[in-house]
């Protein structure tokens, strides 16, 4: 066991997430290096999962058979068998072997039958091809390297989840990283994060397609804290693989002078060099997917499920943070691509920052598209072009 990490397996600690409660094993810090953990900071991730695959179960009409991966303590897998209705088969897969005796314990705790297996995970997906309606890898880091396994494994009308920690390798920070891990050139804009979403999501639509499946809805997508998340609806098809990258992969051109962006549909296609505005030369991200990420109906059904008359209500822990994100991408679902940062623009036209909620407003009265995005707090998505807005902002500060 590494030296970084001072543990005494019988020093047990009791979490209780959820409907569930579990025993896991302290450790001085969460660390890849660790053999199992519980990782607090993804309680959020597991609670939105449970809203997700509950409206994906119904959206079926159908019982699922569920896979979590990279199991760890089992407490995901666990909530996914005792919380979501209509669920049939539940597996949790984990290459150590603490990880294996941490899942059959909590299982047990919690009266719950879980498959257990102990592989490689690309083994593990291969193994099982066109077994399981919900794939979710959610790795500790990238999930690149597990893409093409469940690209295979997955059958057709599923539900692929997909976390990746790697954010500043997908958000442009370290460019190479995401260059070798996703094929893709990244550029850290202030839209970033909005940016990596869509580097990720285009990967996922590359690798599939090797396989005659497709992203047929991105039902759901988010950036929270120190991660990536995406909820995405595969189907298969030739001629439909064929048409969704046609019409979904691309990329953002962007000026760093004047902030102009556009995106540009096409894996390999002309791009035009230099800004129309002011003739300063682009920047180019990508390839990337540039059709929409959020679907509003399934995001509304999924809040649905956080309502207090509803009988069949959800109860979470992380209820209050849930609510403000998903209401949040539910207003941006039908927004265009990127955002604007408005403090970046002000500090271009070096001016001070009028209130948001003033430039929404007035962008609305011009009759342009203005919302909101889970993004930043200071970013809205419009239709409206880059001179107009700074027109618009350049109006609120003078009066």
């Amino acid at each position: 066991m590494s030296n970084q990490i001072k543990t005494n397996l019988e020093d047990i600690e009791t979490i209780n997430e959820g409907l569930v409660e579990i025993y896991v094993p302290k450790f001085d810090k969460v660390s890849s290096s660790a053999p199992v953990f519980y990782n607090s900071r993804m309680e959020l991730n597991r609670d939105i999962s449970i809203l997700a695959l509950q409206t994906f179960q119904e959206e079926v009409a159908r019982e699922i058979n569920i896979c979590d991966v990279f199991g760890g303590s089992g407490i995901r897998a666990i909530r996914y068998k005792k919380e979501i209705d209509g669920v049939n088969e539940v597996a949790v897969n984990d290459i150590s072997s603490i990880a294996i005796e941490q899942s059959k314990t909590n299982s047990i705790a919690n009266n719950v039958d879980i498959e257990i297996h102990q592989k490689e995970a690309n083994v593990f997906l291969r193994e099982n091809r066109g077994i399981f309606d919900v794939v979710d890898i959610d790795p500790f880091g990238t999930p690149s390297y597990f893409l093409d396994s469940a690209a295979y494994s997955i059958k057709k009308d599923a539900l692929l989840c997909v976390t990746a920690t790697d954010t500043s390798a997908l958000s442009g920070t370290y460019k190479e990283p995401c260059i070798r891990k996703y094929n893709a050139k990244p550029y850290k804009s202030e839209y970033y994060h909005e940016n990596g979403i869509r580097i990720l999501a285009g990967f996922v639509a590359l690798t599939l397609a090797k396989y005659k499946k497709y992203i047929e809805d991105i039902k759901l997508s988010h950036s929270s804290e120190h991660y990536m998340r995406l909820y995405i609806k595969v189907n298969k098809g030739s001629a439909n693989t064929d048409q969704a990258l046609a019409n979904n992969i691309g990329h953002i051109v962007h000026c760093k002078n004047c902030l102009f962006r556009q995106p540009i549909t096409g894996l390999t296609t002309w791009i035009l060099e230099t800004c129309p505005i002011c003739g300063e030369k682009f920047v180019v991200a990508g390839p990337m997917w540039i059709g929409s990420i959020q679907n509003s109906e399934f995001i509304a059904k999924m809040i649905e499920k956080l309502d207090i008359n509803n009988p069949n209500r959800k109860e979470i822990n992380t209820e209050k943070k849930a609510l403000k994100l998903l209401n949040l991408c539910l207003e941006e679902a039908n927004s265009p691509i990127t955002f604007y940062d408005i403090h970046v623009i002000c500090r271009n036209l070096k001016i001070s920052a009028p209130k948001l909620d003033t430039i929404i407003d007035k962008i609305k009265e011009k009759g342009f598209i203005a919302t909101k995005t889970h993004f930043s707090p200071v970013g809205i998505k419009s239709d409206i072009g880059i001179e107009e807005l700074n027109d618009i902002i350049k109006s609120l500060v003078v009066n």
